[in-house]
């Protein structure tokens, strides 16, 4: 009989990079069945979803809903998204991540694969303390070592995808390296692995990207792409920032200012992620071929 995999924000980037990995693995699809929860069953993209799996609706800020979603699920992978517009971002995160962990142990669920991030504040001892996203991330990490439940964790690497939504813009001087992921084409390669042989990943972090990549890398890539001279060019925080929506300057010029001091996933960052790409079931896609596929596009 098949187990519950149960995915929380089926319907966004990283849930249904996993959904859609499970469902066509012809190993894993005969040993899960999935559950993708969404906030909105009637979405188009939950619409899409229902011919794949399982669709029902939970929401981490209604725990009785959440509860229910996860009635007789076997493991859950979990992700949460940043909250903005708040005093205090961090612990605002921090707090939707231990419901969905508290529910989990208390409905008996047996694994969960939980997408993390580095804490930035603690890797640069205090210096960035603006990038909440990844801190509340990694403070939920913490909390979930400390539950009686088996874990892993999923620490991605900056989305490909996100090439078409933000401005390839720096505060800091090139050799910034980025470790890039195509979430939605190689996501599930990670959690198909996790889910293959849960007791090998029990307890470890996997810093899921296809390799590091240069800023001026970036840029090459995007020139063959777009047909078009794009180019890295630094400039200062103060022009960085005003380039921003004021709710993203600091958590961006933050962001980019400890990935040039202490590396994207702090000390050992290339190791991690070469160790991570072995581990990936699968062929993982390059930027080269991941923008043959999605090309860049500049208006």
């Amino acid at each position: 009989m098949s187990k519950i995999l149960a995915v929380l924000g089926a319907t966004g980037q990283q849930g249904s990079g996993v959904v859609d990995y499970v469902i066509r693995d012809p190993e894993l699809s005969k040993q899960w069945m999935v559950r993708a929860i969404t906030r909105n069953v009637d979405s188009d993209k939950a619409k899409a979803l229902k011919e794949k799996a399982e669709v029902v609706k939970g929401n981490a800020t209604d725990r009785a809903a959440l509860a229910k979603a996860l009635e007789g699920v076997h493991t859950l992978f979990a992700m949460t998204t940043p909250v903005f517009g708040v005093d205090d971002p961090l612990e605002a995160e921090f707090q939707v991540i231990k419901t969905i962990a508290d529910v989990a142990v208390e409905q008996g669920i047996q694994y969960l694969i939980f997408s993390t991030l580095p804490s930035c504040r603690d890797i640069s001892n205090g210096k960035y303390t603006g990038v909440a996203p990844f801190d509340a991330k990694a403070k939920g990490k913490e909390y979930i070592e400390t539950l009686p439940i088996k874990s892993s964790f999923y620490c991605r690497g900056s989305f490909m995808e996100n090439f078409a939504s933000q401005a390839m813009l720096a505060p800091r001087p090139d050799p910034n390296q980025m470790p890039l992921i195509d979430a939605i084409g190689d996501g599930g390669k990670w959690v198909g692995a996790i889910l293959r042989e849960p007791g090998r990943y029990e307890g470890k972090t996997i810093c899921a990207a296809t390799r590091m990549y240069s800023l001026k890398e970036i840029a090459a890539a995007l020139s063959k792409s777009t047909g078009k001279n794009v180019v890295y060019k630094q400039v200062s925080n103060e022009e960085f920032a005003n380039s921003l929506p004021d709710v993203l300057a600091d958590l961006f010029v933050d962001y980019f200012g400890y990935i040039n001091d202490y590396g994207y996933y702090g000390p050992g960052t290339v190791e991690k992620v070469e160790w991570a790409a072995k581990q990936a079931r699968g062929k993982l896609s390059t930027l080269e071929e991941f923008l043959e596929k999605h090309p860049y596009k500049l208006e």
